[in-house]
């Protein structure tokens, strides 16, 4: 019996861990590793090195500096007439095209003319065939692309790029997008976490204090949004908030306007529908918390003399600030991915960058860029959790 009792503690570890396990492996497989290996592709570049190994290989011993030596011009007009007979040049194609617009039409163009007779056993010998291979840029395009890292897909995701000497320089102003995009995307995502803030806060503060049967019901009314599908509830805003809409007409009928306000198309009807969408994803967390802070806490500083204004700011809002922080970052998180909402109801100037990232996975195929973009925002996701822990921890016990 005492053996059993001294073994029954790890007993009890490994029998969670064995209820636990199952789940676990369910999502390393099905969610973990996949979001992990396509993050990857931000930083792994294999595509010239798996068509073009033998190229790949020179590249990483040239030292960039001019143009190359003839031996590596003469590998890589051979690999380019061996994969363009075995019908993969398209691949090395389509990622310089990536670093250089216009690498396309030299590879083929070069591959075309090779196999007609023409000599590639030099640079100049490219040059003859393509004025452009006498020029750095070609070959810088594809010593970034030599793999199997690369820095190109997360400097174009912040509208940079490498230039001839490998020095991180700006794109051309009308090439810069990105960058005003993250800002857009952040900027919608916070106001909408103040929104919520400002909007949930005396819902789930009367939620807490009423009696539970009179606070049921109006909790199964902030959870009925659930039971409706998000694209469901941002198309019934597009009727509401539409010229003829609801909306526009009840404010005319009561004499507050005189013509329709564009409610939709633009940054107004963002806002709303976003906000309408996650509000009940900041008072449920928000709504546990107040309900386990006793309220004998408020009595207690009114019995001392504060006033209840001085009560709620001292007492009672400090221990609610861990179900604030909580609902204000999983609003924010889930803003910053919003695509439908924005797609929906808002103006080609208020798309966010999940509309970039949607665009190179499904339509242009890029996934390293749609990887790099998807990267770049864990950063302020990381920095929204930093902060509610560090907002948490200094709240009073």
């Amino acid at each position: 019996m005492p053996g059993s009792r001294a073994r029954s503690p790890g007993l009890r570890r490994w029998w969670s861990f064995a209820l636990v396990a199952p789940l676990f492996l369910f999502l390393l497989a099905s969610f973990i590793a996949p979001v992990l290996m396509m993050l990857s592709r931000a930083v792994i570049d294999r595509d010239l090195e798996r068509v073009w190994p033998d190229s790949a290989i020179a590249l990483r011993q040239w030292d960039g500096a001019g143009l190359p030596p003839d031996a590596l011009a003469a590998i890589v007009a051979r690999e380019i007439a061996a994969t363009r007979q075995a019908g993969t040049l398209n691949q090395v194609a389509n990622r310089l095209n990536y670093d250089m617009v216009g690498s396309r039409s030299i590879l083929y163009t070069t591959a075309d003319r090779l196999a007609a007779g023409s000599v590639g056993t030099s640079v100049k010998d490219l040059a003859r065939i393509d004025p452009r291979w006498g020029q750095p840029g070609i070959w810088a395009a594809m010593r970034h692309a030599d793999g199997p890292l690369t820095r190109h897909y997360l400097l174009a995701a912040l509208d940079r790029r490498l230039n001839a000497n490998d020095r991180v320089v700006s794109v051309p102003a009308e090439q810069a997008v990105f960058t005003n995009i993250y800002l857009r995307t952040f900027k919608i995502s916070t106001v909408v976490a103040l929104l919520c803030v400002a909007l949930g806060y005396p819902v789930a503060y009367l939620l807490a204090s009423l009696p539970e049967r009179k606070a049921n019901p109006l909790l199964i009314l902030v959870l009925l949004p659930f039971w409706t599908s998000a694209l469901v509830r941002t198309a019934a805003w597009a009727v509401l908030l539409q010229t003829n809409g609801i909306v526009n007409n009840a404010l005319q009928a009561v004499g507050l306007i005189d013509a329709p306000l564009q409610l939709i198309y633009n940054r107004l009807g963002v806002y709303i529908a976003m906000t309408h969408v996650l509000l009940p994803f900041f008072i449920l967390p928000l709504y546990g918390v107040m309900k386990g802070i006793p309220p004998t806490a408020m009595r207690a500083a009114s019995s001392l003399g504060a006033s209840p204004l001085r009560a709620f700011l001292s007492v009672y809002l400090p221990q609610t600030l861990p179900g604030v922080a909580a609902g204000a970052i999983i609003v924010f998180t889930l803003a910053l991915g919003y695509y439908v909402t924005p797609a929906l109801v808002g103006g080609g100037a208020d798309q966010m960058i999940s509309a970039s990232i949607a665009f190179y996975t499904n339509q242009s195929l890029n996934w390293g860029m749609a990887a790099a973009l998807s990267l770049l925002l864990l950063l302020p996701l990381l920095l929204m959790v930093f902060a509610g822990r560090t907002m948490v921890r200094t709240v009073p016990a």
